[in-house]
C-alpha cells in the first residue's frame, strides 16, 4: 500500500461525510456508514491491467462476505486512471469483468473522479461536482441493497435532479469551502 494510505482513506471519508452524507446526495449511505459496513481499499495500482485485478478481487470478496460485515466497497486508485476520459473509457472495461465474474446483476459499479463531467456540461459546470471524490473511485454496491434502499425511498428517480438543484443551490464557491484547497 502507498505510505499515505491512511490520509487517503481519511480524505475519501471525509468527502462522504461532508458531501455525500453531508448534502444528502445519496440518502443510502449514512446507513452503511455508520454501521461500518463500507470497506475502503487503496489499491496501489499503477496499471489499467493491475487496476482490473484489484476490482476482479474486491468483487469477488463483496460477493463472498456477508452483507452485515460489508454491504459496499470503495475501490480507490489515486496512481492509475487520473485523466477523466481515460477513466471514463476504463468504464466499459470494468462492466465487462462483471460479466465476466458472472456478478452481473448481483453487484454494480458506481463511478467517482475527481475532474467528473456529465455528458452535455462544462467542465465546471457545479453538478458535476455530485460524482467529484478526492481521488478516483469505484464504488461497488450490492444490488438487493439498492433494491431495499429503493423500496425504502420510493421517490428514488428523483435523486438525480435533487442533487443537481442541490449543487446548484452550493454553488462552487459553497463546495470550496466544504473542501478547501490545501
Amino acid at each position: 500500500m502507498p505510505s499515505n494510505t491512511s490520509n487517503i482513506i481519511q480524505e475519501t471519508q471525509d468527502w462522504l461525510i461532508k458531501a455525500v452524507i453531508g448534502l444528502n446526495l445519496c440518502p443510502f449511505a449514512k446507513a452503511v456508514h455508520v454501521k461500518e459496513q463500507i470497506k475502503y481499499v487503496v489499491s496501489e495500482a499503477t496499471t489499467v491491467e493491475q487496476l482490473l485485478e484489484s476490482l476482479a478481487q474486491e468483487l469477488e470478496f463483496l460477493a463472498e462476505v456477508s452483507r452485515e460485515k460489508t454491504d459496499t466497497t470503495l475501490l480507490i486508485h489515486p496512481n492509475v486512471l487520473n485523466d477523466f476520459l481515460d477513466y471514463n473509457d476504463f468504464l466499459e472495461l470494468a462492466d465487462q469483468l462483471l460479466e465476466d465474474l458472472d456478478l452481473d446483476g448481483e453487484l454494480q459499479i458506481a463511478s467517482f473522479h475527481p475532474q467528473y463531467q456529465f455528458a452535455g456540461t462544462e467542465i465546471d459546470d457545479v453538478t458535476n461536482f455530485t460524482n467529484r471524490s478526492p481521488y478516483p473511485t469505484l464504488h461497488l454496491l450490492r444490488e438487493d441493497s439498492i433494491d431495499e434502499a429503493v423500496k425504502a425511498f420510493p421517490e428514488a428517480e428523483a435523486i438525480f435532479e435533487t442533487n443537481m438543484q442541490t449543487m446548484e443551490k452550493l454553488g462552487t464557491d459553497g463546495w470550496l469551502k466544504l473542501f478547501p484547497k490545501k
